[in-house]
């Protein structure tokens, strides 16, 4: 098994300390409420106790400190200038050649490489890495997760889906059988505890890879995992991080990326622009430029595998006729 992994890290806010946690408590999912008709019972029998209520999950007190932590980074993102969701505008034109060298950073480079103790950033030269299979995307929520936030980034990862499809060409949907993408939003309560799901739904994982997912730093925003079968370039299993505690749009970021790297655009590259790949955190959302790196990593011509000398003249080509073109 061959493991993969991407991910978006923070930026330092210079905050000290959290001071104050959220004082708002989270419930679950309602129970559903049903009228009740008076109960004909023979006389003597002792009515049945009535079924208790569901107790709400509410996120501990350092889920909510996360949650706190995460909204004070954001608003500071985005005072900044950054998490653009324009997609690129005239500020940010790029030439063929730029697409070409953005595309060889980023998808015929590593972005972690595993160690016994975790994940370490050290961008590593790779082979080109795809899928030849039908991704089938599942999506997953912890117990303390929201059901108005489940509803809404449910959503938001079908529009989502649908629109990776439609640029890379490669199948994809949405389904809970058999899938192979499985989309995790967990808040911290719930990632601690996932373990023997994570086991279950990677049937021979590794203890890194495991250790990887379950202590992750408060600076890695989110994390995907994809993985390969003996030896093999192709993906047959991806699992995605998300933390619940993100405000909605850097959740939403969190999905863009961690996606899109879980489909082979594994590493994040500085001279990007504009471009989610790149830890500056300028672009929010998938770009104009970055839907032409998903059409160049599924292009035919492009074969799983591949080494860099030979994916980069490749490369170039379809550069120049995608620059010509556009996304479809």
């Amino acid at each position: 098994m061959i493991l993969n992994a991407g991910g978006k890290m923070g930026k330092a806010l210079g905050l000290a300390a959290l001071l104050t946690l959220a004082a708002c408590e989270v419930a679950g999912p309602n129970a559903p409420r049903q009228a009740t008709m008076p109960e004909q019972r023979p006389i003597g029998l002792v009515p049945p106790a009535p079924l208790a209520s569901p107790i709400p999950v509410t996120p501990s007190a350092a889920s909510r400190a996360l949650s706190v932590y995460f909204q004070r980074l954001q608003n500071d993102l985005m005072a900044r200038g950054l998490l653009r969701t324009d997609g690129g505008g005239p500020d940010t034109t790029f030439t063929d050649t730029v697409l070409a060298r953005n595309f060889v950073r980023i998808a015929l480079f590593d972005e972690f490489v595993m160690t016994p103790t975790g994940l370490r950033a050290q961008p590593t030269i790779s082979r080109l890495r795809r899928w030849e299979e039908p991704v089938k995307f599942t999506v997953q929520y912890g117990a303390t997760v929201p059901e108005d936030q489940r509803v809404e980034d449910s959503q938001n990862i079908r529009n989502y889906v649908s629109r990776l499809a439609r640029v890379s060409g490669q199948p994809m949907s949405m389904t809970d059988t058999d899938p192979n993408f499985h989309v995790l939003i967990l808040n911290e309560d719930d990632r601690l505890g996932f373990e023997g799901e994570l086991r279950a739904l990677v049937p021979g994982i590794d203890n890194a890879s495991v250790g990887a997912f379950l202590n992750v730093p408060r600076d890695t925003l989110c994390l995907v995992l994809a993985f390969s079968q003996d030896g093999n370039p192709q993906y047959s299993q991806a699992v995605a991080l998300i933390r619940g505690e993100h405000p909605d749009l850097m959740r939403l970021a969190c999905i863009h990326e961690e996606l899109a790297q879980g489909l082979g655009l594994a590493n994040d590259s500085p001279q990007a622009r504009p471009s989610i790949f790149n830890d500056d955190e300028e672009f929010g959302l998938l770009t104009t430029h970055d839907e032409l790196l998903l059409k160049m990593l599924y292009d035919d011509r492009l074969q799983t595998g591949m080494a860099a000398a030979e994916a980069a003249p490749i490369a170039r080509i379809i550069a120049t006729e995608l620059m010509n073109t556009g996304p479809s």
